[in-house]
């Protein structure tokens, strides 16, 4: 079965230009699926935090400078179950006040070159609305043209980043019923365009 991965639904990963992110941001592993590793997110805060404190996934977080430093995005991930060269990031989330600064598509490009340097041939990712599927281009993704039984995209590093391939996973949203506005929108105004610039990942 083909994993049920969300990321936030929100105008945050394309649909505003993106801010610069601040200096003083940092990038870190928690720890590998192995490692036991837990975090505790405010559910008023963040998407999907009760998803952060299961145990057999790994765990990346976007974080003011220094260790202690708030906590802005976390990303949760672990091996494909029937594919041991392939590995999935589960769920992707950005502090609430903090969403369309461009946060959760550098996390999860730090997560896949963390997965990529621990030997993994491929990375995937499901997700369920437009903002993310951009986002997720811009981390280096494309689309794989599979849907999980959710109806969410498969989006797979590396993976087709033409402009025909971007825009079928974009046609793929078009015809749901249950789109909002601010998606529709997006999805009209990225009717012709190409997929966008891959952003480097943080180190």
């Amino acid at each position: 079965m083909i994993p049920a991965v969300r990321a936030d639904r929100c105008r945050s990963e394309g649909q505003l230009p993106e801010a610069p992110q601040p200096e003083a941001m940092e990038y870190a592993l928690v720890g590998w699926p192995e490692d036991d590793p837990k975090l505790r997110l405010d559910h008023r805060e963040f998407s999907y935090a009760g998803k952060f404190v299961m145990s057999n996934t790994g765990k990346a977080v976007a974080r003011e400078d220094g260790a202690d430093g708030d906590r802005l995005g976390a990303i949760a991930f672990n091996e494909d179950r029937t594919d041991p060269a392939a590995a999935w990031l589960r769920y992707v989330t950005v502090r609430a006040d903090r969403r369309g600064e461009g946060i959760g598509a550098r996390l999860a490009a730090f997560a896949a070159d963390r997965l990529d340097a621990r030997g993994y041939d491929r990375v995937k990712i499901a997700v369920n609305n437009p903002f993310a599927y951009h986002a997720l281009y811009k981390a280096g993704f494309g689309y794989a043209g599979e849907e999980t039984g959710l109806a969410e995209l498969v989006l797979v590093r590396p993976g087709d980043r033409s402009p025909a391939t971007y825009r079928a996973g974009l046609d793929a949203y078009r015809g749901r019923e249950d789109l909002a506005a601010e998606e529709r929108d997006f999805l009209d105004a990225k009717s012709a365009a190409g997929p966008p610039e891959t952003i480097p990942a943080p180190e």
